[in-house]
């Protein structure tokens, strides 16, 4: 609350009591960095350290889910056996409720031996793996060849499909009860429309449609914007629309600007949604629910809605989505009367 007073100069009319989950084992997407260290003689799997040439040796992860945290000694010992284990810099990982998922990034093209022993490991532990030679567009399965990437939202009869690198919440425990909070303040009724901003693959989107009349989310990567009309198909959401727009530009000539909406919900990055808040046409959208990453850029924002747009703080509280981290997810409900 203090950056809202500080730097928004502005503070809610009611603090909301702070959602919390499991305190350990929630991470389920991260990436760990790799390097083999000549003067130790093997490679290292971990969490890059304060001084980013270095990374930590780990032998276990308690804040990441137990079934990948406590591998990381097998994973090093994976890379140690590889031809190609100086050019091979991260693996990625992300889990489903089917299984987890490696990407393994490499520098240089795999031998057909490395490929077998990463195999090998993949059926041996259940993992799935994937290679990603290049960009993000390069990652393709090595084994399994068809691999189920998926988690699901319960409350709402919903499963959301994704690929190894797409965004994600980390923490599925969080998740499962921010969805309701922003809901329950955004408060969607059958015929309102409501627009959601930086929509990812559908977390508030899809719900939403659950329970309002029309949802059109936005999002500036055109492959999540795809995964998200899939899942809307796959749902039977037939009331949601999904379009790609990079939020942070020039909006004038995006179709969805012209439509006009009752109520918003943005979920924006650590740079906070300064740029589209000043484009968008806020006549006639009453309430809007903030989930942000970053305090500073949410109480920027707040700042803008409330002495220059004229709405009114209502509610914003903590949501702690990494438990044992200085970060925090932060969620505030603006009203406007007579919108």
């Amino acid at each position: 609350m203090d950056n809202l007073q500080r730097i928004g100069h502005v503070e809610p009319q009611r603090v909301l009591e702070p959602l919390t989950d499991a305190a350990w084992g929630y991470r389920r997407k991260g990436r760990f960095s790799v390097r083999f260290v000549e003067k130790k003689g093997k490679a290292v799997v971990g969490f890059r350290e304060t001084n980013p040439r270095f990374v930590a040796d780990l032998s276990t992860c308690h804040t990441v889910l137990p079934e990948i945290g406590a591998r990381i000694p097998e994973l090093a010992a994976l890379v140690d056996s590889l031809d190609g284990k100086r050019t091979l810099p991260q693996i990625e990982f992300i889990a489903g409720e089917q299984g987890v998922a490696l990407v393994f990034r490499h520098l240089e093209p795999m031998g057909e031996a490395d490929r077998g022993r990463l195999v090998e490991f993949a059926k041996a532990s259940g993992f799935a793996v994937y290679l990603q030679p290049g960009g993000i567009d390069t990652v393709h399965a090595l084994w399994p060849e068809q691999v189920d990437l998926s988690f699901a939202l319960p409350a709402w009869d919903l499963h959301l499909a994704f690929r190894p690198l797409d965004f994600i919440q980390v923490n599925a425990g969080l998740n499962d009860k921010m969805i309701p909070r922003a809901l329950e303040l955004l408060d969607p009724q059958p015929g309102d429309r409501v627009l959601d901003l930086f929509c990812g693959l559908g977390n508030f989107t899809l719900p939403l449609a659950r329970k309002a009349g029309t949802v059109v989310g936005v999002e500036g990567d055109a492959g999540l914007v795809a995964r998200a009309r899939e899942n809307a198909a796959r749902n039977g959401l037939a009331n949601v629309e999904f379009h790609a727009a990079d939020l942070a530009k020039d909006l004038a000539g995006e179709p969805w600007m012209k439509a006009g909406f009752d109520k918003l919900l943005l979920d924006p990055p650590r740079a906070g949604a300064a740029e589209v808040l000043a484009q968008l046409p806020l006549k006639g959208i009453r309430r809007i629910v903030y989930v942000s990453c970053h305090p500073g850029s949410l109480a920027r924002d707040a700042g803008f809605l409330v002495r220059e747009r004229g709405y009114t703080l209502v509610a914003a509280g903590a949501m702690d989505m990494f438990p044992q981290t200085a970060h925090v997810e932060s969620i505030a409900l603006f009203e406007k009367k007579g919108a």
